[in-house]
């Protein structure tokens, strides 16, 4: 087991402090289906793989996240891999920039609306539930919600950044980085310390994240899997 609990995200996260939301055994574990498509083996031996396979559903995906390259567990077919780079975010986080606009709490009343934004701005897997994973906010102009940003993985002393979306048309009015700010500095009042994932070929957002003061960690790997 690795030493570092973001070495193993999901693990940590379902073993942890969101063991609440966790299907499964000491063998393998997914997230609440409401929540999400993320599962996680205790290991690479073939009773944790088969644990795994049996935590995939009939139809749909299971994501895993790790620290190293996952191998597909058997009766399973993969979907797609990616490369993720993990960013922690160093020194304090960043003052408010003169003439943001107003950030507002998002709640069940407005879910609706997220997993609208959430399915163009596609900022990663989003179910029914994922806007209950903890604090999310949001900037809107003249009652339509523009951008989003909130927590997912919650690990010792950590928080992610997470379901940071904007609608196309709203892009380049620094309302992403309002929003990541105004997430972070929720989190540093807490204890605890910013951390998100961002594709490791994604440019323009790791610019961003890295003007925001987050800087690569290492690089892990995601499987989606299928039957």
């Amino acid at each position: 087991m690795s030493g570092h609990p973001l070495d193993r995200p999901i693990w940590s996260m379902l073993t942890g402090r969101q063991a609440h939301l966790a299907e499964g055994d000491d063998r393998a574990l997914r997230i609440d289906r409401g929540y999400g498509v993320f599962g996680v083996a205790a290991d690479t031996g073939a009773g944790a793989q088969a644990a795994l396979a049996a935590l995939v559903p009939d139809e749909g995906e299971l994501w895993i996240v790790e620290g190293e390259p996952a191998s597909v567990p058997p009766g399973m077919r993969e979907v797609k891999r990616a490369v993720l780079a993990q960013m922690v975010a160093e020194g304090a986080p960043p003052v408010p920039r003169a003439g943001e606009p107003d950030i507002l709490p998002l709640g069940e009343d407005d879910a609706a609306e997220m997993a609208t934004l959430a399915e163009h701005a596609k900022p990663g897997p989003w179910g029914p539930a994922t806007h209950r994973y903890g604090p999310f906010f949001g900037i809107r102009e003249e009652g339509r919600l523009l951008a989003m940003a909130g927590q997912r993985i919650l690990v010792p002393g950590m928080a992610e950044v997470s379901g940071v979306s904007t609608w196309e048309d709203c892009r380049g009015r620094g309302l992403a980085r309002a929003l990541i700010g105004h997430v972070m500095r929720a989190m540093v009042r807490r204890s605890e310390q910013p951390f998100l994932h961002s594709y490791a070929d994604n440019k323009g957002a790791i610019a961003l994240y890295e003007s925001l003061g987050f800087r690569t960690r290492r690089e892990v790997h995601v499987l989606v899997i299928a039957r």
